[in-house]
């Protein structure tokens, strides 16, 4: 699989611009998503990682890529990890993802 880019969804401007050097934690998170082959079919996995730890902080898993993975995914980092406003969660263009390419919460 790979990402669709070619959607009528809105698409936010690319503010990471592949600066992947972060000074403190909670300041950026990137997200995406994986699929893995089990017994009873595609499991996908969608994690949200602190890039100044580089730890996953949040993920989620379903049967069905649906937007709800990411959004469940992110909404447990920001649950355990209470990130200051400002916020920069990065992501691919995919058509699943809360926020195409970069939103600041």
């Amino acid at each position: 699989m790979t990402t669709d880019s070619n959607h009528q969804l809105p698409v936010f401007e690319n503010q990471l611009n592949r600066q992947f050097d972060v000074a403190k934690p909670d300041q950026v998170y990137v997200c995406d998503i994986t699929y893995i082959w089990t017994q009873e079919g595609w499991l996908y996995l969608a994690i949200v990682i602190d890039l100044f730890s580089r730890k996953v902080v949040g993920w989620s898993m379903s049967s069905r890529m649906k937007a709800t993975l990411v959004c469940d995914a992110l909404r447990m980092a920001i649950w355990l990890r209470r990130p200051p406003p400002g916020l920069i969660v990065h992501s691919d263009r995919g058509s699943q993802m809360p926020a195409k390419h970069t939103a600041i919460y």
